[in-house]
């Protein structure tokens, strides 16, 4: 079958003929459908992610698509139902083995492309704002890099659950969709002066930071007594250092937050998570939002997208033909 394979750290991946896998007792086979994309994907291809994946690897970490085949006493699920899932690699190739605890049944109304960009960015988002942040009905919200990926997500999860948000990102293209999800207040992230644009809000209850760097920095000083902020990614390249004395005055809690160590720690969170995630899309509660949908040559494309920071909502790639 065909794959994207990266067989040195730091290089491009490649187009190439693999073995098609055979599931082990548990485990399904995927025809896989679609892929998404996360920024974790290029820091992994790039050898700066948390995880180093051994060479060679095929990349690609949500997909979804339709079970083809099961595994020796794999029960709960069955040949031809359409499914989602995360995995910590192997989702950019025809076919994919999993296991059947990982999957989840697309619900009717959703296609292929729309699934495959869900679980990690929704995932990521109501875990950190619902289970770890504790956001609570009229606080305020600050989510920066709120058009890409993951912070879009956090502003329609964080309206869910009855926050005020304020969205940070860059340009008015960019804020546009954010104030389609449901953004209250937008700032350009461009513009000088976040943490007096901030205090003049009123300052924030909870940050959901994926950008890092000097973002957060004015974000903390920003934040009011007792407020949570959540350290979710760097796409800015800069790791924060926090000072503990600013933390001390303003009882402050800096909260980090990975989605993969919920995966393998306690997947009975993650997977009830996701339930309701799931239950919130069929009753139409959230939109997700998908900006490119590329065929499945077009793989450099779409890093490159997340790489420069073009895209709004989810970057996916198309394997398959259904829609």
């Amino acid at each position: 079958m065909l794959a994207w394979q990266v067989t040195e750290t730091n290089t491009a991946p490649r187009l190439a003929h693999v073995v098609e896998p055979i599931p082990a007792e548990g485990e399904v086979v995927v025809r896989v459908e679609a892929v998404g994309l996360n920024f974790a994907d290029m820091l992994t291809i790039e050898g700066k992610y948390q995880i180093r994946q051994p060479l060679p690897y095929v990349p690609g970490m949500e997909f979804s698509g339709v079970i083809e085949r099961l595994g020796p006493n794999t029960s709960g699920v069955a040949v031809g139902d359409p499914v989602l899932a995360t995995c910590t690699a192997g989702a950019l190739a025809e076919r994919i083995t999993v296991p059947a605890s990982r999957l989840n049944r697309i619900p009717d109304g959703m296609g292929f492309v729309e699934a495959a960009g869900f679980p990690i960015a929704y995932g990521t988002s109501h875990l950190a704002l619902a289970h770890k942040a504790r956001l609570r009905p009229g606080e305020t919200l600050l989510v920066t890099g709120a058009a890409g990926g993951v912070g879009l997500t956090a502003v329609e999860i964080g309206k869910r659950l009855g926050a005020r948000v304020i969205a940070s990102a860059r340009g008015a293209d960019r804020l546009a969709v954010a104030k389609a999800a449901g953004a209250d207040v937008l700032i350009d992230s461009d513009a000088p002066g976040l943490k007096e644009a901030l205090r003049a809000e009123g300052g924030v209850d909870v940050v959901y930071d994926a950008v890092g760097g000097p973002a957060f920095d004015e974000a903390l000083r920003a934040t009011r007594p007792d407020g949570r902020l959540l350290a979710i990614g760097f796409a800015s390249g800069q790791v924060p250092q926090v000072p503990a004395n600013v933390l001390l005055v303003k009882n402050l809690t800096v909260i980090g937050f990975w989605y993969g160590g919920y995966e393998t720690h306690a997947p009975g969170i993650v997977s009830d998570s996701m339930t309701e995630l799931l239950r919130w899309r069929a009753e139409g509660l959230i939109r997700p939002h998908v900006n490119h949908a590329l065929g499945f040559d077009a793989l450099p494309e779409g890093l490159e997208l997340l790489r420069t920071r073009k895209a709004t909502g989810k970057v996916v790639i198309r394997v398959g033909q259904a829609p």
